[in-house]
């Protein structure tokens, strides 16, 4: 099957483009385009892979499912297009930044700076349906984002992982703590981060490791 996606990360997840599940879910994404409003644009879709190629990532930041409003996923986890009004938990992801590092909150809610430095910025599921969180769950992607997760566990070492809500960690739970830095906290939507996701300080964490490493940090 021919999937448009960045070269190095096509290669590297090559096993998953003829697979059963992986065609299955080419289907059925192209039927939901073809017949519903579905985030993020098509094109957009893999956005997390083209801004940061395999041998670049240097950080993951795992979500769960693309904003299901219009106009608000780019492809990048926790990003919104510029323009669009910032997400409750983008915000309190803002105010853990200052808190940690003393960056003062961007007027804009797109992360793709992050991106261009490492940060992979990695949903779960990569589409979902207008209004409808959560709809194209349980359809392969998660299998398809275990194997990106897999193989940068597997092939790198030195990487920072950030995971954060239960989702999350059970999604890295096989990630190595011998070979990385995994950084574990509640989620930052409005419901739980009150309950640890302050104060955890993920992004002075996360460069600490980095310089520990050999590696420059994150200019979050």
């Amino acid at each position: 099957m021919d999937v448009r996606i960045e070269p190095s990360w096509k290669e590297m997840l090559s096993r998953e483009w003829d697979s059963d599940y992986f065609i299955r879910l080419t289907e059925f994404v192209r039927s939901e385009y073809a017949t519903a409003t579905v985030y993020p644009p098509a094109g957009k879709i893999f956005a997390a892979f083209e801004s940061c190629p395999f041998d670049d990532v240097k950080v993951v930041i795992l979500g769960q499912d693309p904003y299901h409003g219009p106009g608000q996923a780019n492809g990048l986890s926790f990003s919104v297009n510029p323009g669009v009004d910032i997400p409750r938990s983008l915000q309190n992801i803002y105010r853990e930044l200052r808190d940690d590092l003393g960056i003062e909150p961007p007027a804009s809610g797109d992360l793709s700076r992050w991106a261009s430095q490492g940060v992979l910025l990695l949903n779960a599921t990569l589409t979902v349906r207008a209004a409808s969180a959560g709809s194209h769950q349980g359809h392969g992607w998660e299998e398809f984002t275990d194997a990106a997760i897999r193989a940068l566990a597997d092939q790198r070492e030195g990487l920072v992982f950030i995971l954060w809500g239960a989702y999350a960690q059970r999604k890295g739970a096989f990630i190595n703590r011998m070979k990385h830095c995994v950084i574990e906290s509640p989620h930052p939507s409005p419901l739980s981060a009150s309950r640890g996701f302050f104060g955890s300080r993920p992004f002075s964490r996360a460069n600490a490791y980095l310089v520990a490493h050999g590696k420059t940090p994150v200019q979050w």
